[in-house]
């Protein structure tokens, strides 16, 4: 437990998700918030949408209402850790950003590594799509263009986030 009282449920701690409801993958950002959802059964991650950030009542508001809409009963916090694995300033931001969910909406909080999911989430667009996010172009419609696509990739990472979530879930406890 850390001086604030809240006590992180560590990666995958439980041997299995809740079997009813679903599950949200946050990808925690400080302009916009990736969103995934997975049935809890289904076990298949699906990119659901991003919001941009407004204020934390507002953020907070609109995650309780898509709490409510698709039954969540869990929810997965990407954590963005340093490569090294040490915990920087976005790391503490987004550890504060599911106290303040785990308190607001009163359901179970769970923060998931997010190293290179970002990263991950650009090169499965790419791929699937053949779309390049960091072609250098210049003219306004490619910052409109680049700005949807940061979108997407932020809503894709927060679907790799929950994936590997799942993924942790079947590994014995001492490999995770």
């Amino acid at each position: 437990m850390n001086q604030e009282g809240f006590e992180p449920r560590k990666q995958a701690s439980r041997a299995e998700p809740r079997t009813k409801g679903s599950i949200l993958s946050i990808d925690y950002g400080q302009e916009r918030i990736g969103l995934a959802i997975a049935d809890a059964t289904a076990k298949l991650a699906q990119p659901l949408s991003t919001l941009q950030r407004v204020n934390r009542n507002e953020d907070m508001r609109r995650l309780r209402e898509l709490v409510r809409e698709h039954v969540v009963n869990q929810i997965v916090v990407g954590l963005p850790l340093k490569l090294d694995g040490t915990r920087g300033e976005m790391a503490e931001e987004a550890e504060r950003f599911a106290r303040r969910i785990q308190k607001q909406l009163g359901v179970p909080v769970e923060l998931v590594d997010e190293r290179l999911t970002s990263w991950e989430a650009e090169r499965l667009l790419e791929e699937m799509q053949g779309r390049f996010l960091h072609a250098e172009k210049s003219g306004g419609s490619v910052k409109r263009k680049k700005a949807a696509a940061r979108a997407t990739v932020d809503a894709v990472a927060a679907a790799v986030i929950l994936k590997e979530y799942f993924e942790r879930q079947g590994q014995p406890r001492e490999q995770r």
